[in-house]
């Protein structure tokens, strides 16, 4: 009787979890399929995208889309170059200026720590407004043709910054504590004790940022207006109004509209522009997990 109990327990515990699996693996079927459909459109030929419309494998193959965004390819590498240079080091500092800041504000022996905070909130409630701060950026901060401009607009942001705050304050006191019997000063306890049980929080925080670097254009459009410091975004977004414009004289001359690869080429700029920064996801996953601190505390 027990034994029957037992392989029928087993039996529903499977049927779960294969039903708990199936689900998952359609959802990431869904997930994966407008990705999918996007890489195959940026290989398809103009003509046989607007007549037969997006297919998970090409019905006409072609490669007229990254010729076109590749025909200057030491342009394209230095758009990365740039890209990559402005999301590292911003992410980086973003994390030590904020993490830091985050651990004074969670700090209780720290008298104005609540006044503190409502500054910083108080900036995501009410701003300056685009023409001030444009003017006092360019006139004042001499952010114009200036990688500066790519880095320091975005690298304390205020939410992330509470986000933080509230993370490090769910870290026991009795760590801290302990840390300063042991000796240790405000520095050695963030560097050694509040960074490596934040990792979770930090991961998340720095996803977010090197995404927000990595996707920025908008600061380029403003500041730079040198070439050869366009980054990633902002130079494909340049290439792709240049194909907008070659399409409308294309059609003033009566050259026909598929000829001129302006729908692969967006496709194109999307896998580019996307691939990269997928591939930080694994690497940063596992650090999505809460209850680092479990054990912390000294018995």
């Amino acid at each position: 009787m027990q034994t029957k109990r037992k392989k029928k327990r087993i039996s529903d515990k499977t049927v779960f979890f294969a039903l708990g699996y199936g689900l998952i693996l359609l959802l990431t079927v869904f997930c994966l399929l407008p990705f999918l459909l996007i890489l195959s459109g940026s290989f398809t030929e103009q003509s046989s995208l607007l007549t037969d419309g997006y297919r998970l494998i090409p019905k006409v193959f072609s490669l007229e889309a990254y010729r076109f965004l590749f025909r200057v390819p030491g342009d394209m590498l230095r758009a990365y170059g740039v890209t990559i240079f402005v999301t590292f080091t911003g992410t980086v500092s973003s994390l030590f200026i904020t993490s830091m800041a985050a651990f004074v504000l969670a700090n209780k022996s720290f008298r104005y720590r609540n006044v503190v905070s409502f500054f910083f909130y108080f900036t995501t409630v009410f701003g300056g407004g685009l023409v001030p701060w444009y003017i006092f950026n360019i006139k004042y901060l001499h952010f114009k043709n200036n990688y500066i401009s790519l880095l320091l607009p975005l690298m304390v942001n205020a939410t992330y910054l509470l986000i933080l705050k509230s993370y490090m304050k769910n870290i026991p006191d009795e760590v801290y504590e302990s840390a300063k019997l042991d000796g240790a000063g405000d520095w050695t306890i963030y560097w050694r004790i509040a960074l490596p049980l934040s990792k979770a929080g930090l991961a998340t925080v720095g996803l977010f940022t090197a995404l927000a670097y990595w996707n920025d254009w908008y600061d380029a459009m403003l500041f730079i207006d040198d070439a050869k410091m366009y980054p990633l975004q902002y130079y494909l977004n340049d290439i792709l109004n240049k194909s907008q414009g070659m399409a409308a004289a294309a059609a003033q001359a009566g050259i026909p509209a598929a000829q001129i690869p302006t729908e692969p080429v967006k496709l194109a700029m999307t896998v580019i522009a996307t691939g990269p920064i997928i591939l930080l996801y694994p690497f940063l996953q596992k650090y999505f997990v809460k209850g680092v601190t479990i054990g912390a505390v000294k018995g």
